[in-house]
């Protein structure tokens, strides 16, 4: 190799480099997980489920935003899943805004079957198709805050994979009435149980929201 094939070699890669440092990361901050734990609601509780959606989210190249599950946590020390996703706006990843902020997200947002897109961009099954997957965990009231009660609502805080239940919402917003438990995103009905077969006889398949906080 001679020396100006030498220097024109190492230019071109020296390029290559800054265009790819420079290159915008994903800028997707909402999704529906593309897959669960496989162990039902157990996520390893929710540090386990924020894990789940960074690992998602760097697999689609959107790593590093503070990923963080849409889930609330009851008990001494609850938290509610409003209070841990950041102040928005957030868009999926075919680039529509989900919400612009906290209150909009709770209020009047902008999630249908058509834009709760999983990390990849590819919608989930809702009620009408075969499996129906719509049923999101979220262990949440309507206004994105944790049960009140003894009655378990978050599958032991997202540690269990049989007994007990966890509230779940619509993605697509329809259920088997026009009410608003039926249309409600994040808190429409509890299953049955917490273990996998148990979430897909209600209409899941253990799937929940994945927000960037930053």
């Amino acid at each position: 190799m001679t020396r100006t094939t030498g220097l024109i070699t190492i230019a071109a890669a020296a390029t290559l480099l800054a265009a790819c440092a420079s290159a915008p990361k994903n800028p997707m901050s909402f999704f529906v997980t593309s897959v669960g734990s496989g162990k039902g609601a157990d996520l390893g509780g929710l540090a386990g489920a924020d894990a789940h959606c960074e690992k998602l989210a760097a697999a689609v190249g959107a790593g590093g935003k503070d990923w963080r599950a849409y889930l609330s946590t009851t008990g001494a020390g609850g938290v509610n899943a409003r209070d841990r996703i950041g102040k928005g706006p957030w868009q999926n990843a075919k680039g529509a805004v989900i919400a612009t902020d906290v209150a909009a997200l709770h209020g009047s947002n902008n999630l249908t079957k058509q834009t709760a897109l999983t990390e990849k961009g590819t919608p989930i099954n809702g009620r009408g198709d075969t499996p129906n997957t719509h049923d999101m965990l979220t262990g949440s009231t309507p206004d994105g805050r944790a049960m009140d009660g003894s009655t378990d609502s978050t599958c032991g805080n997202w540690t269990k994979s049989g007994e007990g239940a966890a509230i779940v919402g619509h993605h697509d917003r329809i259920g088997l009435r026009d009410d608003e438990p039926s249309r409600s995103w994040n808190s429409s009905h509890p299953s049955r149980a917490c273990s996998q077969d148990a979430l897909k006889a209600t209409g899941g398949d253990g799937l929940f929201y994945c927000f960037a906080a930053k």
